[in-house]
């Protein structure tokens, strides 16, 4: 999502020099070129009142990117292309969450660029000391605001709807900040490193908590009159890893170390990167966070293998509850770009069930019929061993699930996507949700970019329980809910 864009006074700088370069009396090429390198500075200069004007103060830069951003020029046709070392990207984006298939544990895929914006936070510190240290060491800072609100059929819970779990009222679901800065995997002459540090606020840290990192705010505060325990809106340190880039192991190999996202799913905690405002209930129930030491290595164009261990799911490696356990993942992506599978283990280990100690079997297939259109399918099988109340006359035993969801993704133009988002979940002894029951889900949404700083999503959703009454509170079989959110990147 790089960003080529010219104000629009600059755009009216340069028409001026080429008009008055035009105008000039056949006086001869000297005097031509002496026209056009007059100009040439005035086309390059920081414009008053924008981002890069670096007279005015911090607020009014940030104030002018919002608004470069709202009325972007038009890109250079003629502008290099961003080296690459890897297949193009099969998508766009925006208005796509990701332009690339689907692949956990790295920025992007080895050989691709960084592709991050630069939003309004980095052009209003670009004219700071600080601004220029970062620039020049690769570090980046920026983040989101994204409130909610939806009108559901239920009142008093949306569960196992998520994230919006409390029933008709707006909510404050995230306020991220994250600093990283991206190895770069496109050269192959060096080791590169790079680290991701995310601070997340807000409702949704009832979602991301990992056990041992500032749980106590959530698991040692119950309170029976929220939809969920804890207090109503929680810090999560969400995300801390640092990554090495090694590019003489095959193709290039990055080895992280930290806490990082769950790999297999489609859909992830972070609101940009989904398709659709909601969750799944497949998403919903597994597992969100690991901590360890994981490797990405890529063979090929077509193929990238990962291995890794680490504390089992949600849990920190220091805290009493972890348990060793392995991942191992591969990436296949079919040499037209029309296909990708991602076969994981995602969590296994010989333990018994112990805080979210579950073991996990994925299966992702994406299909692309054209660049606007593509399909992203997602299976698992997963259970735990020897969990108390769920064997025979109430002792321990083995709970388990499973799910597939399909995501139908449909880009209309370059600033509107839709989604519509199918799943069928068995929870079979209820472990995951407290019914033993199936669901199903069906939910449309749409994406629409407002500027390349605003995104706005609304959406309806309708989902059942089939054996038992397991919506609000065990009083429905069946919830319709309506919801609409936005994202103020920054």
């Amino acid at each position: 999502m790089t960003r080529m864009f010219l104000t629009v006074a600059t755009c009216r700088q340069k028409l001026a020099a080429a008009l008055a370069l035009a105008c000039l009396p056949a006086a001869g090429v000297a005097s031509a070129q002496t026209a056009d390198a007059q100009a040439a500075p005035a086309s390059t200069a920081p414009t008053a009142g924008s981002s890069s004007d670096c007279s005015s103060n911090f607020f009014s830069r940030l104030a002018a990117a919002y608004r470069e951003d709202a009325n972007p020029a038009p890109a250079d046709p003629n502008a290099p292309a961003t080296p690459r070392r890897a297949m193009d990207s099969p998508f766009s984006s925006p208005p796509f969450p990701s332009a690339e298939w689907q692949l956990g544990g790295v920025a992007y895929p080895i050989g691709v660029p960084n592709e991050n914006s630069q939003y309004p936070l980095e052009k209003a510190l670009g004219c700071t000391g600080l601004g220029h240290w970062m620039q020049d060491h690769r570090i980046e800072v920026y983040g989101w605001i994204n409130p909610s609100m939806n009108l559901s059929s239920s009142s008093k819970s949306n569960f196992p709807l998520a994230y919006a779990t409390r029933p008709n009222r707006v909510e404050f679901d995230q306020f991220l900040l994250r600093f990283e800065r991206i190895p770069d995997t496109v050269q192959t002459d060096h080791i590169d490193w790079g680290f991701h540090f995310d601070n997340l606020y807000g409702y949704d840290y009832h979602y991301t908590t990992m056990k041992g990192v500032l749980s106590n705010q959530l698991l040692n505060n119950p309170n029976p009159n929220q939809a969920l325990a804890g207090k109503i809106y929680g810090y999560d340190p969400m995300l801390f890893y640092g990554d090495v880039y090694i590019p003489w192991v095959a193709q290039g190999m990055v080895v992280r170390v930290g806490r990082w996202l769950s790999l297999p799913d489609i859909e992830a905690q972070f609101s940009p990167n989904n398709y659709l405002l909601t969750h799944s209930i497949l998403y919903t129930a597994d597992p969100y966070t690991q901590m360890g030491v994981m490797t990405t290595t890529k063979l090929n164009d077509q193929w990238t293998v990962q291995l890794g261990i680490n504390g089992s799911n949600d849990v920190a490696i220091w805290n009493h509850s972890a348990r060793p356990s392995l991942q191992a993942c591969v990436r296949w992506v079919s040499a037209d770009n029309n296909d990708m599978l991602y076969p994981c283990v995602n969590n296994w280990n010989k333990s018994d069930y112990n805080y979210n100690n579950v073991q996990m079997y994925v299966m992702t297939w994406g299909h692309r019929f054209s660049p606007n259109v593509h399909i992203l399918t997602e299976a698992y099988r997963m259970y735990g061993r020897n969990i108390p109340g769920f064997g025979a006359n109430g002792g321990p035993g083995t709970a388990g699930e499973f799910g597939i969801v399909n995501y139908l993704n449909v880009q209309l133009n370059p600033a509107n996507m839709i989604s519509f988002r199918n799943e069928w979940y068995d929870d079979e002894k209820g472990q995951r949700f407290g019914y033993a029951t199936h669901y199903s889900s069906h939910t449309l949404g749409m994406t629409h970019w407002v500027s390349q700083d605003i995104e706005v999503r609304p959406e309806i959703r309708y989902e059942h329980s089939y054996d038992v009454a397991a919506y609000d509170n065990g009083r429905k079989s069946n919830q319709t809910t309506a919801l609409l959110d936005l994202i103020l990147h920054f």
